[in-house]
């Protein structure tokens, strides 16, 4: 994988690492729910572990539904739900490694609740973080008389090997933007909302609150019951949100 795209991966799953330590850290020397009977080492291993773990297993999970939903309560109260049996089960092995404790169904389950107000808890201070974080600055706009591309001032953010290649879609992921060429996929620092300004002279559609496709990728458009989704030349499908289907319609998409 080109280090354009894995460098920055590795520094955001660093952050999260830290992150779900420095929480971790909180906890052990809180000693919520009982843990403060515990030696300090011993809250220290236990909440790392269970932080650390339980957050590896929420990241897990918060790509895929990310992706089915970009709002931010329903993406944050689903993450949580789907993330709180798996967690569950390793605070119960980390309490019968730690702690001697027996592994029955009681002991498995009994402490569901405290695991999902701890998930969401967490996940909440995680989405906030990365929503808050900040972007790169905004290159001062190109005149539209000088710059025969429209793409020209987006183009600069791309790397030499991508800056020519043809652009076929951006994809949101929270303070970076993953951008579609012929000539592969680049992961670039960047807002969003600063990448549609770029682009306003562009022929292409914003389809999704996170998605931006160029209007000579599409090969098809499919709408059922409320949502859709396009179907890109290069084989990549994204989705079309209700509030962002009315310029493909009106461009006679569907």
């Amino acid at each position: 994988m080109p280090n354009a795209i894995s460098l920055p991966w590795l520094r955001r799953l660093a952050a999260d690492m830290g992150l779900w330590a420095g929480i971790g850290v909180v906890m052990a020397i809180l000693g919520p729910f009982g843990s403060s009977e515990r030696s300090l080492p011993e809250r220290f291993a236990y909440w790392l572990i269970c932080m650390v773990g339980g957050g590896v297993i929420g990241i897990a999970l918060d790509e895929p539904t990310r992706r089915f939903t970009d709002q931010f309560w329903v993406r944050l109260l689903a993450v949580s739900a789907l993330m709180t049996p798996p967690v569950t089960v390793l605070v119960a092995f980390t309490n019968h490694w730690l702690g001697g404790m027996r592994l029955t169904w009681s002991n498995f389950w009994e402490p569901w609740f405290q695991v999902f107000v701890v998930c969401f808890a967490a996940m909440l201070f995680r989405q906030l973080v990365w929503a808050r974080a900040p972007g790169e600055a905004t290159p001062p706009p190109a005149q539209a008389d000088a710059s025969p591309d429209p793409l020209e001032a987006f183009r600069l953010r791309l790397s030499a090997k991508r800056r020519e290649a043809t652009l076929i879609a951006i994809e949101a992921e929270d303070h970076y933007l993953r951008v579609h060429t012929d000539a592969g996929e680049e992961l670039i620092t960047a807002r969003f909302g600063d990448a549609l300004v770029e682009l306003a002279a562009a022929k292409g559609f914003q389809t999704h609150r996170s998605w931006w496709v160029a209007a000579d990728a599409i090969d098809a458009v499919r709408w059922s019951r409320g949502r859709g989704e396009a179907r890109l030349k290069c084989g990549l499908t994204v989705p079309i949100s209700r509030s962002q289907a009315a310029p493909l319609k009106a461009a006679g998409w569907f």
